[in-house]
């Protein structure tokens, strides 16, 4: 029984004292008192969101009028919009009195560590800087890197993205870029093509080249100035090895243009009775001893007899 009052006396105690500590006048003055700071801060809040939306038109027309890519116009206002809402975020915590620079350096501590893992990452970031900054192509131009061709669909802050000819996608890290090779087809608009014909050792190289170039006046897409032409490429072991050299007006149709010229240049080899040898290896005997005759027509007279 004694126990039981004690329990209740203890209980009434602990709610008396919660309800103390909840008491709705205390609750009220409170929240009247943060109400202008928690107003101050989303005011600061929507002053930096709006000062984003006026001026990132003005800042594009800026940043195009001085001849940066769209790209990385795209990019620049990303990082203009984000470190004016992180200020915002910073100068609204203040304001609803959290520890700024106690929240600063631990972010930074964060953002350290963050580097250290990511930093594969970050080497891609500052290699897409690069590229927009150095210029070695532009979106829908055509390029071969890392042993790929295709069409530059898309730069982005940390990889590079290409489409082939077959309409697939190759993504390529833009430190990929920067540090390989890149031969891009589209910088001067026209494009040469060098398409390899052979020809047997016993043809005219002449004819051949008269009936190769007048065939190319008929090829669609071919230009005319410069004029088509056919050279001697080397002398190999089968054939007359000859480069069929055209120009075409864009790097888009170079792979297509290069077949429709080949299948033209073996067509008009054809009409002209123009052989295109196979490959294959020509045997001189200049002199044989007796000795070795002898022995061949005894090994063949033995393989008649087994039989």
């Amino acid at each position: 029984m004694l126990l039981g009052l004690l329990g209740r006396r203890v209980h009434h105690r602990s709610m008396e004292q919660i309800w103390n500590r909840l008491n709705v006048d205390v609750l009220l003055t409170d929240l009247v008192a943060w109400l202008p700071r928690l107003f101050t801060a989303v005011l600061l809040m929507a002053i930096f969101w709006g000062l984003f939306r006026v001026s990132r038109t003005t800042l594009s027309r800026v940043l195009a009028h001085t001849g940066f890519d769209h790209a990385l116009i795209s990019m620049l206002l990303n990082v203009y919009r984000f470190t004016l809402v992180t200020f915002g975020i910073v100068m609204a915590a203040g304001q609803l009195g959290i520890n700024v620079g106690a929240a600063l350096a631990g972010l930074g501590v964060v953002g350290l560590t963050i580097g250290f893992a990511a930093k594969d990452t970050l080497s891609n970031i500052m290699a897409g800087f690069l590229i927009f900054w150095d210029k070695p192509f532009h979106v829908g131009d055509w390029i071969s890197l890392a042993g790929s061709e295709g069409q530059v669909a898309e730069i982005t802050m940390r990889t590079t993205r290409v489409r082939t000819r077959n309409n697939t996608w190759i993504i390529i890290p833009n430190e990929t870029v920067i540090n390989q090779v890149l031969v891009n087809h589209s910088t001067n608009g026209q494009t040469r093509l060098e398409v390899p014909v052979g020809i047997a050792y016993k043809e005219d190289i002449g004819a051949a080249r008269r009936a190769i170039v007048g065939a190319m006046e008929s090829v669609d897409g071919v230009m005319r100035d410069p004029a088509p032409a056919v050279v001697v490429n080397r002398l190999g072991d089968s054939s007359v090895d000859l480069l069929v050299q055209v120009w075409i007006p864009d790097a888009e149709a170079e792979r297509p243009m290069f077949f429709r010229v080949l299948e033209t240049a073996k067509v008009a080899l054809d009409k002209s009775g123009i052989e295109i040898p196979f490959p294959h290896l020509q045997l001189f005997v200049d002199a044989v001893n007796k000795r070795v005759w002898q022995g061949a027509a005894e090994m063949a007279q033995a393989a008649r007899n087994s039989m």
